[in-house]
């Protein structure tokens, strides 16, 4: 049998390779540049094929394909969500992506996206905070401690400068798994017993809960003015976060509207309500935080583009390293138009 040409192979990253290379990167150095690589890419925001993510709906939860593509590159990530999987041992969320040349339509990168989306999701949250936290924040309320926790954390201490965070799940276990994780992260923990709790004194709030409901981790009364909200928990139909009546006195960010409005916290507003696109403030034709007392909520999702930022980021990564293996996922046969000849003399 024939060996595939160099042509023929795709780059596999495997989650024990993109592990190893968040060692060989540094962890806080491959989420400043990915946040670097996402920034540089909403700032080309309007050159981008973009989409909605496709998503299946079923009781125990969602299976969702996010596309997006340059003139270079195209890329997909597949990624489920599934809340009841932490009651049966397994990841509420798993992801694989892909990379694609747009010239050839030939794959250039599989790998997986279960690492690399925690990466990503916590990059983004701290680079959006970069634009629209109040200055000279320290302290951030962690409301949610599960598989994200520990990542955004990380990323906020790494881009934003955060020192200190406050932690708060329903589950305690949760809370001592996430401080235990943290104690040589270089930041002040402290394990809360209440939401209320973990907001006190903080001036970003991030909520990041996995149950698919209508649910109120902050009420009204507990968001006072000039604080910085991330919300990440509520990413599709019937599942949010927030009391709608902060959602009336927040100054809202967001990633791609026509996505937000049907996963987002947003979807608790009438479709008209104003929302300003979180690229356009990283490009400077709109501005995020205005006065001192003003309340900013980033609604996050996750968008498309953030994973092909991801991909790319990888795929350039992993060059000169051990990191990954070549698969031979692509038919060479010698000539094109003969796939068919190329079967027979495998035998």
């Amino acid at each position: 049998m024939t060996q595939p040409s160099e042509k023929a192979l795709v780059p596999f990253v495997s989650v024990d390779h993109m592990m190893g290379l968040v060692h060989h990167i540094g962890l806080e150095t491959i989420l400043r540049d990915l946040a670097d690589e996402i920034e540089s890419d909403f700032k080309r925001w309007e050159e981008f094929d973009k989409t909605p993510r496709v998503a299946s709906h079923s009781e125990v939860g969602v299976i969702e394909l996010m596309p997006a593509a340059d003139r270079e590159n195209y890329g997909f990530k597949y990624v489920n969500g599934h809340p009841k999987n932490t009651s049966e041992g397994l990841q509420t969320v798993t992801a694989f992506g892909l990379l694609a040349d747009v010239a050839t339509g030939y794959p250039v990168l599989l790998t997986e996206m279960t690492m690399l989306t925690a990466l990503r999701t916590a990059a983004m949250s701290a680079l959006a905070a970069k634009h629209l936290a109040p200055k000279g924040a320290t302290t951030m309320a962690m409301i949610g401690n599960g598989a994200q926790s520990e990542f955004q954390c990380i990323a906020f201490k790494a881009i934003c400068g955060i020192t200190d965070v406050r932690l708060y799940d329903k589950d305690s276990n949760a809370t001592a798994k996430c401080a235990r994780n943290l104690v040589k992260s270089g930041l002040n923990v402290t394990p809360c017993t209440s939401a209320e709790a973990a907001i006190e004194g903080a001036q970003i709030l991030t909520t990041c809960t996995a149950d698919k409901q209508y649910a109120t981790i902050l009420s009204d009364n507990m968001v006072g003015p000039g604080v910085h909200i991330n919300a990440i928990g509520g990413d599709c139909p019937g599942k949010t976060e927030l009391a709608a009546a902060i959602l009336h006195r927040s100054s809202i960010f967001v990633e791609y509207p026509p996505q937000t409005r049907i996963e987002g916290e947003i979807q608790q507003l009438d479709a008209d309500h104003p929302v300003t696109e979180l690229w356009k403030v990283m490009s400077g034709t709109e501005t995020g935080r205005t006065s001192a007392d003003q309340i900013t909520l980033f609604d996050s999702v996750g968008f498309a583009i953030e994973d092909f930022s991801a991909l790319r980021y990888v795929h350039r990564a992993i060059a000169g390293t051990p990191y990954y293996t070549n698969l031979d996922m692509l038919a060479d046969p010698d000539d094109p138009r003969d796939l068919f000849g190329m079967l027979q003399r495998a035998k």
